[in-house]
């Protein structure tokens, strides 16, 4: 067991809890997340903390040499806490099913000024070099590499890997030495051939393998203006390989011939963030935003691990902030990235209560975080939030809190647009089309003029073609899921436009 981990909080007992109230709290769990009761895979990983957890605590020796070393002032600080949010905290008993929201929040405590190489990266860079990438979109992202290396200090280490049909190691994993040589390596770069992603992100994960450890931000940053063909499996595979390993990818595509829903399962696998970049002018915008961002982590490798009651169905989950992504609940734990410093991390789950409860209080969903503190070097620090909520036959008239209406305002407008293309998929063309339409109208009306236009010209084309375009599309998804991590008392942005003409 990790000594950074509070057993206590492990347990759900308070520290100096007499051995009765341990058993108890053990035999609890054991009721709600044993595997033999609950086949849900956020039980089994959770559960087997918490016996780990009764195992020294119900030992009197193991729990005074535990309890020594709690007495550390580390051991004692909360490096970030949990703010947990069901939209109801009184639901109806009722003969049918019903969904209850959760926001789910990340909150990093003690908040400082974040300071320039305070996370040391180990940085990998893949570079599509194919035929489609020459002219502009090549220079624009060499331009973005050559800034990326000017704010890089001598205790990160870069590697850059170009790849089409082939991939060529430009830059060797190592210490920024000599930034002028580097850039000379990556300068020689040409456009040639055709898009393997595999070749270039096989090589970058070498490259990345030979430096990573706890201590860095281990990340690999693709970037490609085409699809591959006949390995998307096995990058997914080596994607899955990554996050075992600790090193997240994030991808970004270029123009309008990409996989996006690949590139999202890719990131999502590690916990990275997949973006649309529009324009090669806003290559260096978009790699520059991405690797500030590194640089700010308070906790790399961040987990949550859902433990629902057996009766309790998750039903979807989605990462609102920093970067909003589609997240998975096909496995557990899952992986979140990073959380940043100063910067509120959060989640919406969507969950299903059976019907016909009994009146009374109730255990919903026991979430565990867990993530590397890089400052402190502090790898597995937890925090844990334990939801109930009270079921009642006459339950008091409740607004849903405005986090959770504003998560759910925010991820409306993505989802309408995934609703759309669902309709056009099932050949509903009128569907697809009024959904287009009432997304227009959402969004002019919150000062979205220009993704507003493009849900207009969508519309219209839908209509005439039964097809929408490629980058109209792009447009719409990338566009709404920005809006999603945009800050509540922000300016209006407006995704469709926001990016440097080329």
């Amino acid at each position: 067991m990790n000594a950074a981990q509070d057993l206590y909080a492990i347990l759900g007992v308070p520290p100096g809890a007499p051995i009765d109230d341990i058993r108890s709290a053990y035999r609890s769990a054991a009721r709600r997340l044993h595997p033999d009761v609950n086949s849900h895979p956020g039980a089994a990983t959770q559960f087997r903390d918490i016996a780990a957890a009764y195992d020294v605590l119900s030992d009197p020796i193991a729990r005074d040499k535990y309890d020594l070393k709690r007495k550390s002032p580390s051991s004692e600080r909360a490096y970030f806490t949990l703010r947990v949010t069901p939209s109801k905290r009184v639901l109806p008993i009722l003969a049918e099913p019903q969904v209850i929201y959760v926001l789910v929040e990340l909150v990093p405590e003690r908040p400082r000024t974040a300071e320039k190489g305070d996370s040391n990266l180990n940085l990998t860079l893949v570079i599509d070099h194919s035929t489609s990438m020459n002219g502009l979109r090549l220079e624009r992202t060499r331009a973005a590499a050559f800034q990326i290396i000017d704010q890089l200090t001598e205790r990160d280490i870069l590697s850059v890997v170009a790849f089409s049909d082939r991939a060529e190691v430009l830059v060797p994993a190592n210490y920024i030495t000599d930034k002028s040589a580097i850039k000379a390596n990556i300068a020689i770069m040409q456009a040639s051939g055709a898009t393997e992603i595999f070749q270039g992100l096989d090589e970058g994960f070498k490259e990345n393998r030979k430096h990573a450890a706890k201590r860095y931000v281990n990340h690999i940053i693709l970037l490609t203006d085409g699809r591959t063909y006949g390995d998307e499996q096995a990058c997914l595979d080596l994607a899955a390989r990554a996050a075992v390993a600790g090193v997240g990818i994030s991808a970004m595509g270029l123009g309008d011939e990409w996989n996006d829903a690949f590139l999202d399962q890719l990131a999502s696998r590690t916990g990275g963030t997949s973006e649309y970049v529009s324009s090669p002018g806003a290559v260096v915008r978009f790699l520059n935003d991405r690797v500030r961002a590194l640089g700010r982590s308070l906790a790399e490798r961040v987990m949550v691990s859902l433990a629902p009651d057996p009766d309790i169905k998750i039903e979807s989950a989605f990462r609102l902030s920093p970067s909003a992504q589609p997240v998975s609940i096909n496995a557990d734990p899952i992986p979140i990235g990073q959380l940043q410093t100063g910067r509120i991390a959060s989640m919406i789950f969507q969950l299903q209560v059976p019907p016909s409860q009994k009146p009374g209080f109730r255990n919903l969903l026991r979430i565990d975080v867990t993530g590397d503190i890089m400052r402190e070097q502090m790898p597995g620090y937890k925090a844990i939030a334990d939801i109930s909520l009270e079921l009642s036959t006459h339950p008091p008239a409740e607004e849903p809190p405005l986090a959770i209406l504003d998560g759910l305002g925010k991820l409306t407008l993505y989802r309408m647009q995934e609703k759309a293309e669902e309709a056009l998929a099932r050949g509903d063309v009128h569907e697809a089309t009024r959904r287009l339409e009432t997304l227009a109208t959402r969004l002019l009306s919150a000062g979205h003029d220009g993704l507003a236009s493009a849900a207009i010209a969508e519309a219209r084309r839908v209509a005439s073609t039964n097809m929408l375009s490629d980058e109209g599309h792009k447009a719409l998804k990338y566009g709404t899921r920005l809006l999603i991590a945009a800050p509540s008392d922000s300016p209006p942005i407006d995704p469709a436009v926001s990016g440097e003409s080329a």
